[in-house]
């Protein structure tokens, strides 16, 4: 069983910048991003391999939103930058084997409790 937990968001104004990180309490290989905006279903964000050699990101964060990965911290953060109000949503992190598709949120059998990102206009 691994325990995630997410910490970082926040309020900010559009264009701004925020940094989400996620501890989780052992060893992970994919981790990834996914984010749920009210009424609205859960949406992948981005994802990363436990080497980091391998990102994955949604075409709506797609040069916006940078992920990585500290393995000696069992850290994955989420560099979130140009941010717009379509951006607000409670942020999930969610770990998985490395079978599956990084997008599917099925895959994923870990995950946080969530944190949540508000973009002021």
């Amino acid at each position: 069983q691994v325990q995630l937990v997410e910490s970082g968001g926040g309020l900010v104004q559009a264009g701004g910048s925020l940094r989400l990180s996620c501890a989780a309490s052992g060893r992970t290989y994919v981790m990834g991003w996914f984010r749920q905006a009210p009424g609205k279903e859960r949406e992948f964000a981005a994802a990363i391999t436990w080497s980091g050699g391998s990102t994955y990101y949604a075409d709506s964060v797609k040069g916006r939103f940078t992920i990585s990965r500290d393995n000696a911290k069992n850290t994955v953060y989420l560099q979130m930058n140009s941010l717009k109000p379509e951006d607000t949503a409670i942020y999930y992190c969610a770990a998985k084997g490395p079978l599956g598709k990084n997008s599917d949120s099925k895959e994923y059998d870990y995950w946080g409790q969530g944190t949540q990102v508000t973009v002021a206009s």
